[in-house]
């Protein structure tokens, strides 16, 4: 890290290659065996947190230099190769916060979690790596906002899910059939 350039910190430049071997995995998925991918995914989720819980942020000094990147037709195109890898087991359950603030139980998809989270970190990569301090400053900002928002709970929403995928022998990739069924 330089004096003149806070944005190249050791916790800054760690979350920008991590999230780049992550965005590569999931732009690869389709070239990938769905246990591989889990695998693979259950190294990930920690550590993306991790490092999100670390950014080292401070509101911009031109925050009209942010842009984002990823458009709908990729996170579609993403979303869709992920799902058909994962198939049967895209759909999990997960505590969440109902429409009327009460706790409870939502149905949620490691597809969808997985394309928000890399459109996220995918457009925080291309925006920090353009030559100007404005734009590693934007970066930098927006990716811990986020984290907070958005991201952040996502990978909590998807480790759980993630690390019982893991866990269970191979055969057993499917909930048992006598498992309630909320909804």
């Amino acid at each position: 890290m330089t004096q003149q350039d806070p944005t190249l910190s050791r916790a800054n430049l760690e979350l920008v290659t991590i999230a780049g071997e992550f965005c590569n995995l999931i732009e690869s998925c389709h070239n990938q065996d769905r246990q591989t991918f889990l695998k693979t995914l259950r190294s990930f989720v920690p550590l993306l947190y991790l490092r999100g819980s670390l950014i080292q942020a401070a509101a911009p000094a031109y925050p009209d230099a942010n842009e984002r990147f990823v458009t709908e037709e990729q996170w579609d195109g993403l979303f869709t190769s992920m799902r058909e890898l994962l198939a049967d087991m895209d759909e999990f359950f997960y505590a969440g916060i109902s429409e009327y603030g009460e706790d409870t139980l939502l149905r949620g998809s490691l597809s969808e979690h997985l394309a928000d989270i890399y459109q996220d970190l995918k457009d925080f990569i291309l925006l920090f790596k353009k030559p100007s301090l404005a734009s590693r400053e934007n970066a930098i900002y927006e990716c811990s906002n986020l984290f907070d928002e958005r991201w952040g709970q996502r990978l909590s929403n998807i480790l759980p899910i993630i690390h019982t995928f893991n866990s269970r022998p191979a055969k057993d990739t499917d909930f048992p059939d006598d498992f309630p069924d909320i909804f």
